[in-house]
């Protein structure tokens, strides 16, 4: 049998716990909304994504599940979204046939991983426009992209998992979607072909 004199105590540290959470991410956010409303790196990425011909997007680890969501959400509106997989979409067939009017769009959040730090180097050299999400001036990528995002310090903690970030990335996506040509149209035929499959529960 329990003893509900142990319980409470470790429901009311819970709750502290939760408290202290709650207030560390509201926080995060405070910060990435006052600062996103006042740097122009957001919208000169969201330009350039929208005037590539092809858009790749990398991350590795954490930084993975971030490039996944902004793909997700440009793949809305954007044809020629790739996110770089290493399966299906593989660096060495994006390194092999990278054009001048190609992006790749580069997460890297501490810790830093060697694999998307060579990979967007070499796609830069190879004559791709790199575009670079990163969190500290000193960050590897953070002077080799032709356009950088600098997300805040307090903005995005590696130890934490940040819904400051996505946030982020779902204004460039609204941003890239509000000036992509056809981006209304893609969208509308997007919702038409999901109730032709009848992919979703109403």
């Amino acid at each position: 049998m329990s003893d509900g004199s142990t319980a409470r105590p470790q429901r009311r540290s819970s709750a502290l716990l939760k408290r202290r959470l709650v207030d560390d991410q509201r926080r995060q956010l405070d910060t990435m909304l006052d600062w996103a409303l006042t740097d122009d790196s957001v919208e000169e990425m969201a330009a350039q994504i929208v005037g590539a011909r092809r858009r790749f997007i990398i991350g590795a680890t954490k930084s993975f599940a971030y490039a996944s969501l902004l793909a997700l959400d440009l793949s809305a509106s954007l044809a020629n979204v790739h996110l770089v997989d290493g399966t299906i979409i593989r660096p060495i067939d994006v390194l092999s046939d990278v054009r001048s009017s190609d992006v790749m769009v580069a997460f890297s959040i501490q810790r830093y991983r060697k694999y998307t730090i060579d990979i967007a180097t070499a796609f830069q050299d190879a004559g791709g426009r790199l575009l670079v999400i990163t969190d500290a001036a000193d960050a590897p990528l953070a002077h080799v992209g032709a356009d950088v995002v600098l997300v805040p310090p307090d903005g995005v903690s590696y130890d934490s998992s940040p819904p400051s970030l996505s946030l982020l990335i779902g204004v460039i996506a609204a941003l890239t979607a509000a000036s992509a040509k056809g981006a209304g149209r893609r969208s509308a035929q997007r919702d038409h072909l999901g109730e032709i499959l009848d992919l979703y529960v109403d």
